[in-house]
């Protein structure tokens, strides 16, 4: 059984939807994050980074914080979503990093000054903006000869990046720009699992669809 404590953000997503991909019993474990529940002492006994997602795992005992390690934790666990080829499983962590390191936080600064704050400060409106136009180019070259990130196959690099992109009108992006995250985004959308996941631990909204 593996516990998770988690909100309705993209980097919670991430694990609802792979825990769901891989058919594993979860608890779930709702942290307000409005409310500041990050900031309690129980969770911060399996995140002392204040941040969500983390899991515990019953099996080994282990508990982790931070989205990307617990997607590799995951896949490793249950030998799925991370290819053991040598250039596969290398590809799929060079896109795994990409998002933990660029879409994931240049698009939440864009959610922060375009959804929440706009009007506020005008050069960091255009600055994150332009950079979220910019990774979604970067996003739809990647898949114009490419199924998914890795190449042929659904992995966690897929499970990572997709949470953010389902917040595009957030990110004021029209996904007409980019047809093939388009097609990418709209095909995983349809993945009973990802349905699942993505109203993990309740839900919010429906998944947008363009």
């Amino acid at each position: 059984m593996i516990d998770l404590w988690t909100w309705s953000t993209p980097n919670g997503r991430k694990v609802s939807i792979l825990l769901e991909e891989l058919g594993l019993p979860y608890r779930t474990h709702a942290v307000d994050i409005t409310q500041g529940e990050q900031h309690e002492a129980e969770f911060l006994a399996v995140s002392p980074n204040n941040k969500i997602p983390a899991i515990r795992d019953d099996d080994t005992g282990m508990t982790l914080m931070e989205s990307g390690a617990i997607l590799i934790y995951l896949a490793e666990k249950t030998g799925r979503f991370l290819p053991t080829g040598f250039e596969q499983r290398h590809r799929t962590l060079e896109w795994l990093m990409w998002q933990m390191g660029g879409l994931g936080p240049f698009l939440g600064q864009a959610h922060h000054f375009l959804q929440f704050n706009p009007g506020k400060a005008p050069y960091a409106e255009e600055r994150f903006h332009g950079e979220a136009k910019r990774l979604y180019r970067v996003l739809d070259t990647r898949l114009a000869d490419n199924a998914y990130l890795a190449g042929d196959e659904y992995t966690i690099a897929d499970i990572a990046c997709w949470p953010w992109v389902s917040r595009y009108e957030w990110q004021r992006i029209d996904l007409a720009d980019y047809p093939n995250v388009k097609r990418w985004y709209v095909e995983i959308a349809s993945r009973p699992a990802v349905q699942r996941g993505y109203q993990v631990p309740k839900k919010v909204n429906e998944i947008p669809l363009p």
